[in-house]
């Protein structure tokens, strides 16, 4: 259960981590956030929209239970990544977008792992000690 569970949380927290970040830059409109944002050619009052998106898609996927809901969230959150590389290799050239490497392996870790938990029964085990709280 421990080759499992432990993975899980810390490729889990480090997806809340690297997001969570960027979500709340990007709500509050942080100075970096709005001159990254002008220097790739988007508009400012995108920011908000994309900040709420990323902390919605983090709380879907700490919250135990809705699969389906966890589904879109990780895929939300790998679109997002995915634009935000393609922005940058099209304005900074290929060295941009490398960075983007690691957040897409530790999002795809905290997937995987989200779904080794499920099959291993965990996640079930999960749902039912949150519900007995509740």
């Amino acid at each position: 259960m421990k080759k499992i569970t432990i993975p899980y949380w810390i490729f889990t927290v480090l997806v809340v981590v690297f997001m969570g970040v960027g979500a709340i830059t990007d709500t509050v409109k942080a100075t970096d956030a709005v001159e990254l944002f002008k220097h790739l050619g988007y508009p400012e009052y995108l920011l908000p929209f994309l900040g709420i998106a990323k902390i919605l898609g983090i709380i879907a996927i700490l919250i135990p239970g809705f699969p389906r809901i966890k589904e879109w969230a990780y895929a939300g959150l790998v679109f997002d990544l995915t634009g935000a590389m393609y922005s940058n290799i099209a304005e900074d050239g290929i060295s941009a977008g490398l960075s983007f490497l690691i957040g897409y392996i530790i999002i795809v870790g905290s997937y995987v792992y989200y779904h080794k938990r499920q099959k291993s029964g965990l996640l079930n085990q999960t749902i039912k000690q949150a519900e007995h709280a509740i």
